[in-house]
């Protein structure tokens, strides 16, 4: 998508009352409908999702579109029995990296709401938001189980590197960067949830999690706009940068190397055939589109850290 040149860019600080920070409404009135919304749309995956169901081994593990080598001269290669484990081991690794953040995400949660009233909408809304992130990373991590996969993890450096961002991450920083995780989840979930070709606990733990993210990402968007609304240009250019490399690690850590192999596949060449797979970086810009429109429109989308967003095929 097209990013909005600097000069174009609407300046934060300079918005009107009519700004998306207006728009955003009261912090309390906000939270007050999100729990509303939680009381009535909150799942247990324990209890919603049949895990003692037999497991169709003759349905994909995902959307195959979402697959890293789907539209490559290796995929037509392949057998369908590939494709389909291939696509069971590529949810397993997407799923792994969800836990990986939304255990970032949860951290970063109860430091911001740490010296904050208890007895406010805004903190029992994170607080509840917490317990949902702890029943997704349950829910994610059965459903590899059940499929009999590996957890797949990000690789070890980048899990201790990003122990710095989860220490230290607040405010525009710590909600922009839960975006980019999120929203690009939402829009794969999506795909799978209402895919027919694809595995009936998917489809369920998809749904799920398309559901109650709505409201996180609520709570993010406005949070962020929120904590940018003094902000200087130093730190705007600080998140910005921050913003990107968190983008980028987030996004190229969803197919872990080792799918390939699971699949039968040669990995350094199934590797090269996902980096040049045009269809492939279509569909990931079309799953950060939403927040890269966003995080653009408040003055987070630029400088050096548009250099990164391309090479993951964000922007």
């Amino acid at each position: 998508m097209a990013i909005v040149h600097r000069a174009e860019r609407p300046r934060y600080r300079d918005l009107r009352p009519q700004s998306r920070l207006t728009r955003a409404g009261n912090r309390q009135e906000t939270a007050e409908r999100l729990l509303a919304s939680s009381a009535r749309k909150s799942y247990d995956p324990l209890v919603e999702v049949d895990w003692d169901a037999d497991i169709p081994w003759d349905m994909h593990g995902m959307t195959p579109e979402w697959s890293s080598l789907y539209g490559t001269e290796l995929w037509d290669r392949m057998t369908d029995e590939q494709r389909k484990t291939l696509t069971r081991h590529e949810a397993a690794s997407v799923a792994g990296t969800g836990i990986w953040f939304e255990m970032i995400l949860m951290q970063m949660l109860l430091r911001d709401i740490y010296t904050h009233d208890p007895a406010t909408p805004h903190v029992q809304f994170a607080l509840a938001e917490i317990a949902d992130e702890c029943r997704h990373s349950t829910m994610f991590a059965r459903s590899a189980q059940r499929f009999g996969i590996p957890s797949y993890r990000p690789k070890k450096w980048i899990l201790h590197a990003a122990r710095m961002f989860k220490a230290t991450a607040t405010g525009s920083l710590a909600y922009g960067g839960t975006l980019f995780a999120e929203e690009i989840l939402d829009m794969m979930q999506r795909d799978f949830m209402m895919d027919e070709r694809v595995q009936p606990i998917t489809r369920t733990v998809s749904k799920i999690h398309v559901l109650e993210e709505a409201r996180h990402i609520k709570f993010a968007r406005e949070e962020c706009v929120r904590r940018l609304e003094n902000a200087s240009w130093f730190d705007r250019a600080r998140v910005r940068l921050v913003l990107g490399v968190t983008a980028y690690f987030v996004v190229t850590s969803l197919v872990n190397d080792q799918v390939y192999a699971a699949a039968g596949l040669d990995v350094e060449e199934a590797k090269k055939a996902a980096a040049g797979n045009r269809h492939y970086h279509d569909k990931i810009r079309e799953g950060c589109a939403k927040t890269v429109e966003f995080l653009d429109e408040v003055g987070l989308i630029g400088g050096p850290s548009t250099v990164l967003l391309r090479r993951a095929h964000i922007i």
